[in-house]
């Protein structure tokens, strides 16, 4: 269905510059990426926030397990302190999504930015003044993926109220690719910056950071909810009706199933320590580690940043299934390759296939939902796109231990494919899906 462009109380905010069609891509411009979303002033301020928080909160991501392995001395600590903040992303992130529902989303995405960066203050009070606690850190690691998980429905469903319909492919590649790119950049960032200033002070670039994203959603135009004929509320029955929704639009339903099978039968990064020790070992364990784990955002933010050749596609839900064999079929090279250097452009090669699948897919929740019910499909997208890779390492890790991790990459390659594959055969109505 078409995606409801009304305007805001903001006016001229949010209203697009120009109604004629944009003219054709030719040379560089054809495959570059499509940065027509960028023309309004809105979309633009809301990017620009991203840009930061992208890069910023990968300090506190890697902040935070250093400082507990630097006290624990085990990585099982760190382990822990991931499905610590695992519980309170997922409850939130659904009832998130309610809220985002029944009340003004830029108002929302204040008080949780607002939140987030107290909480990285807290983050540095706690490590500045050598607390060495634990169970603080803990704490405030499930604080802040709490704000995190009211936050991110509301900024995603925006998205729709900000751009047309025709720009919502190019918008999820803008943003998803600067998210990406901060996946890169940050843990870069934070190896080279602990040495010189200290792990405490990430903390505080963090939020100094995200001082700068509240400013550019202040001056967000207002995005209350578009029914105003009802009075809304924000309880568990809401998120309930936001799963029948789920239910009653299948292409809804299968978007989401399409990212479960890629990311749980075929996420390898569980398996990645023990091929760099066994597999890659002859390459250094250190260097096969680092480039096997950076494989796959770099190969994201390529095709991020190659979305024009395929951004423009309108036939979105056939653009998700082959992005999702693409991903399998990358995996299962992966996991055949005793190469390094092959291993590694296979994972790469995925990395742009998840970009592909994860810009149409998004493009399909925006478009195909209504906006009184865009925040708690977002508030369960952020749920399938954090929970999927944890669930796929408990899979991995116990198949690789049973089967060799060769052959545990490659075997759930294979069943992304056939899954995938059976998929698109069996319910045509992701595979027909276009705006």
């Amino acid at each position: 269905m078409p995606v409801d462009t009304t305007k805001s109380s903001a006016g001229d905010d949010m209203a697009p510059e120009g109604d004629s069609p944009a003219p054709p891509r030719r040379g560089r411009r054809r495959w570059a990426m499509d940065t027509r979303p960028l023309r309004r002033p809105a979309y633009r301020r809301l990017w620009s926030s991203t840009i930061v928080t992208a890069v910023g909160s990968q300090l506190t991501a890697v902040a935070v397990p250093k400082q507990i392995y630097d006290i624990t001395g085990s990585s099982a600590w760190v382990g822990y302190a991931s499905l610590a903040g695992l519980l309170p992303l997922v409850v939130f992130a659904l009832w998130g999504g309610a809220v985002a529902d029944s009340m003004d989303r830029r108002t929302l995405l204040l008080v949780t930015n607002t939140g987030i960066a107290v909480t990285s203050v807290l983050f540095w009070i706690q490590a500045v003044t050598g607390l060495e606690s634990v169970w603080a850190l803990m704490a405030l690691l499930a604080l802040q993926q709490a704000f995190f998980g009211l936050n991110s429905p509301a900024r995603n469903a925006s998205v729709a109220r900000l751009v047309p319909a025709d720009e919502l492919a190019a918008a999820a590649a803008l943003g998803s690719t600067v998210m990406q790119l901060g996946l890169v950049a940050g843990p870069l960032l934070a190896g080279a910056l602990i040495p010189v200033i200290g792990l405490p002070e990430l903390y505080l670039i963090d939020a100094l950071a995200l001082c700068i994203t509240l400013w550019a959603v202040y001056k967000l135009p207002s995005l209350p909810p578009l029914d105003t004929a009802r009075a809304r509320r924000a309880g568990w029955r809401e998120v309930v009706a936001g799963f029948r929704y789920i239910a009653l639009h299948k292409v809804l339903l299968l978007s989401f199933l399409a990212d479960i099978i890629a990311m749980v039968l075929g996420m390898p990064r569980a398996l990645i320590p023990q091929l760099a020790d066994t597999t890659y070992a002859p390459y250094g364990e250190g260097l096969a580690l680092g480039l096997l784990f950076a494989a796959i955002p770099v190969g994201a933010v390529v095709g991020g940043l190659m979305s024009g050749t395929f951004s423009r596609s309108r036939r979105h839900g056939l653009m998700v299934i082959v992005a999702v064999m693409a991903w399998g079929a990358a995996v299962t090279g992966f996991g055949l390759s005793t190469s390094l250097w092959f291993a590694v452009l296979f994972l790469a090669a995925a990395g742009v296939a998840d970009m592909v699948s994860m810009i149409f897919r998004g493009a399909i929740l925006l478009s195909a939902a209504t906006d009184e019910m865009r925040g708690r499909m977002q508030g369960v997208f952020t749920v399938v796109v954090a929970g999927g890779p944890r669930l796929a390492d408990v899979l991995h890790g116990t198949a690789g231990a049973a089967f060799g991790a060769r052959t545990a990459v490659a075997g759930g390659g294979l069943l992304v494919i056939a899954a995938a594959l059976l998929l698109a055969t069996a319910t045509p109505a992701l595979r027909r899906y276009r705006i």
